[in-house]
């Protein structure tokens, strides 16, 4: 029987509950890669915070959703095609390409899939348009659905958003999450926050250890 959801930060039910992390990917996660983003070198606010608290904070969730037996997922920009002919239009507009195949387009070492972890390459921002991964989270049982990514307010606001639609329970662990200011991580925060619980990855661990059966 499901359990009855009556807030937003509704205790997570085993089975019920995985992990998707949003373009944590070597190409958009390490400097001199994103050929969208040249300027942006290993000093730079986007790259530091990855460093120093994103990328340290998603391995903590990794580890903690694999203790506890809660799936992870993994989406990814990458084309379906080496030419990009299937990609989005903004993403063409935006400079935004990763070839099918790239290894520089694979989530980054720290995150590495395991064997039958699920990685969704899709070509949009919206992994909820360019993917099936609806689908796939219905098929797996899943009402709860966690969220770090980058960045925060562009492909990660859309996850946020589209899962919301679609009927997940939404959590954001935003010490988990990057973009390229300080300003616009907040601002995104507070535009998305009514459809999700966001909050931060040690309360995210804990709730993993404590899965309600």
């Amino acid at each position: 029987m499901a359990h009855a959801i009556t807030r937003r930060d509704a205790p997570y039910v085993k089975g019920e509950t995985a992990l998707l992390f949003v373009d944590i990917q070597e190409i958009f996660c390490r400097p001199g890669l994103d050929p969208a983003h040249p300027e942006y070198t290993a000093d730079h606010y986007y790259f530091k915070r990855l460093r120093e608290t994103a990328i340290p904070n998603q391995v903590k969730l990794l580890e903690a959703a694999r203790a506890a037996g809660v799936p992870v997922l993994h989406t990814i920009i990458e084309a379906l095609t080496r030419d990009g002919r299937d990609i989005s239009l903004d993403h063409r507009l935006s400079n935004i390409f990763v070839p099918k195949g790239l290894p520089e387009g694979q989530p980054i070492r720290e995150l590495a899939p395991i064997e039958n972890e699920i990685v969704l390459p899709k070509s949009s921002s919206g992994v909820f348009n360019s993917t099936a991964i609806d689908y796939v989270l219905k098929n797996m049982n899943i009402r709860y659905l966690v969220i770090a990514g980058v960045v925060t307010d562009q492909c990660v606001d859309m996850a946020v958003r589209d899962a919301s639609d679609r009927g997940y329970m939404v959590s954001v662990a935003a010490d988990a999450c990057a973009t390229y200011s300080q300003e616009r991580h907040d601002a995104a925060l507070r535009a998305f926050g009514g459809y999700g619980w966001i909050t931060d990855t040690a309360t995210i661990t804990a709730r993993f250890n404590g899965l309600v059966k």
